[in-house]
Order: C-alpha cells, then structure tokens, then sequence
C-alpha cells in the first residue's frame, strides 16, 4: 500500500489511466473485428462505407498513445487495400 500521500495521488489516476485505456482498447477491438466481419462476408459496399468510421476510431486511440501510431496506420493501409482488391474482382 502507498505509504505517502503522492503515492496514493498516482495510485488512483494510474487505476483510472488503466480503465481508460482499456476501453480505448476495446474500441480498436471492436472496429476491427467489425471490418473483419465485413470483409469475411463479402459485403464489400458496407465495408467501403464503414471504413472512414475505421479509421477514425483507429487514429483516435493511436494518437492518445494506447496502441502504436503505426501499428494503427499499417491497420488501416491493410484494410484499405483488401477493400480495393476486392473492388477490382
């Protein structure tokens, strides 16, 4: 147990710091397994129009720094290619 009254302080916000980014987590989750969905099931035109909404939530959780700005951008660079192979067939 923190002894001090600071160690308390940073005891609390990183339990909060920790909620938050689970949930920013959870959302990253979510559009991705979302747009796996989408593309599994061949509906392309839902997955063309969802993926603006996929990006967004990516670079939104990437930019607070709960995943990795690259690790999201080569997630959407991914998917966008998957959604335009898929257009061309």
């Amino acid at each position: 147990m923190p002894n001090t009254k600071s160690a308390i302080a940073r005891t609390k916000k990183s339990s909060l710091q920790a909620t938050v980014n689970k949930i920013r987590k959870s959302k990253y989750k979510s559009a991705i397994k979302e747009m796996s969905r989408y593309l599994e099931s061949g509906k392309i035109d839902e997955a063309k129009k969802f993926f603006p909404k996929f990006s967004s939530q990516l670079m939104k959780v990437a930019k607070t720094g709960s995943i990795n700005k690259k690790t999201a951008s080569r997630k959407i660079s991914k998917i966008n290619k998957k959604i335009n192979n898929s257009m061309k067939k």
